[in-house]
């Protein structure tokens, strides 16, 4: 007997499957001297060609639902981005044989809902450009939203590996129905589903915490001052995207620090709808700096939340109090 929203989860994974395999394409053709000229087209090519793929499986699998993703077209249409969406053809032409330029346009345009609905996906379809580009950490991130909920969440994770004790095998889809669990599979053949589990943790000076590359994402020095009050010993595990998510609920991290560095700073929904169900049905525990769950009934935005800490759950109500004793707000 199919289980509550199986459709929706079966039509999402395949979508992010897809699309996770358009992007390793994209990426394993990344050379030094496209580094070198610091030359961004790559992952621009994987985003749009991503959020193509994966809008497209879901309006014909659910026609009726919105999509809140992260680009839309506009600057893709161009003239002088010709070539990049020429590129953009190439790849999605792979998976989608016979597609042409505007098809394209419009399948990634079908991301372009910006205010809440009582039943939307969120979509970004590549998390975490920088490591993408480095050829490290991105992630592609799909999330169903009923009545203000995370019902359903996909997180694809195409250089992680697929389990964190065993070989090099990369490559990794987390997945959860709201009230089901958390659960992994590679991205690249057929493996019986493993639970996923937060670690069990509750000393914090055995903890290990991770947290964004990018300092401007999430202020580094006041979580290394979080860090020394709790005692921990480990330096910070520093990774771009929702993959963070992943190594929290998986057991790896036992902390994911997100924490302000603007005062006028909203973060957007597509950046954590993912993680959040996937850390909370294995175990774990989401809030903002102030305790408060993050509220998805804004549009594209988190409005009414600042920052956003990960845990085990264990160590939650120690990292909010070290927070708040540094008077963040």
């Amino acid at each position: 007997m199919a289980g509550a929203f199986d459709r929706e989860l079966q039509v999402a994974i395949r979508a992010v499957t897809e699309a996770a395999s358009l992007c390793r394409d994209v990426q394993a053709g990344i050379t030094a001297d496209v580094l070198a000229k610091k030359d961004r087209s790559p992952v621009t090519v994987a985003d749009f060609g991503s959020q193509a793929l994966i809008c497209r499986t879901l309006h014909d699998a659910f026609a009726d639902d919105p999509v809140i993703a992260e680009e839309d077209s506009a600057e893709l249409q161009k003239p002088e981005n010709h070539e990049l969406l020429s590129r953009v053809l190439q790849h999605v032409s792979k998976h989608c044989p016979n597609v042409n330029e505007p098809e394209i346009c419009n399948w990634i345009d079908h991301g372009r809902t910006r205010v809440y609905k009582p039943r939307f996906w969120t979509l970004d379809p590549i998390d975490g450009t920088k490591g993408f580009l480095r050829g490290e950490q991105y992630a592609v991130s799909l999330a169903l939203i009923v009545n203000g909920r995370i019902e359903v969440a996909i997180l694809g994770c195409p250089n992680l590996p697929v389990s964190p004790n065993e070989g090099t095998a990369l490559g990794v889809i987390f997945y959860a129905v709201r009230g089901q669990g958390a659960w992994s599979k590679p991205i690249v053949g057929e493996d019986t589903p493993r639970r996923v589990q937060v670690s069990p943790r509750s000393d914090p000076t055995l903890a290990q915490f991770c947290e964004s590359v990018e300092s401007g994402h999430s202020s580094h020095d006041r979580a290394a001052v979080i860090a020394g009050n709790l005692g921990l010993t480990q330096p910070p595990v520093r990774m771009d995207s929702q993959a963070k998510y992943a190594v929290v609920a998986r057991g790896v991290a036992e902390i994911y620090l997100r924490l302000p560095t603007r005062v006028d700073y909203q973060e957007k929904i597509w950046d954590h709808a993912g993680g959040v169900l996937i850390v909370t049905e294995a175990g774990g525990t989401v809030t903002d700096i102030a305790g408060k769950p993050l509220e998805f009934t804004h549009g594209s935005e988190l409005i009414a939340n600042r920052g956003v800490i990960a845990t085990n759950g264990p160590l939650h109500a120690r990292v909010l109090t070290e927070i708040q004793a540094l008077g963040l707000r």
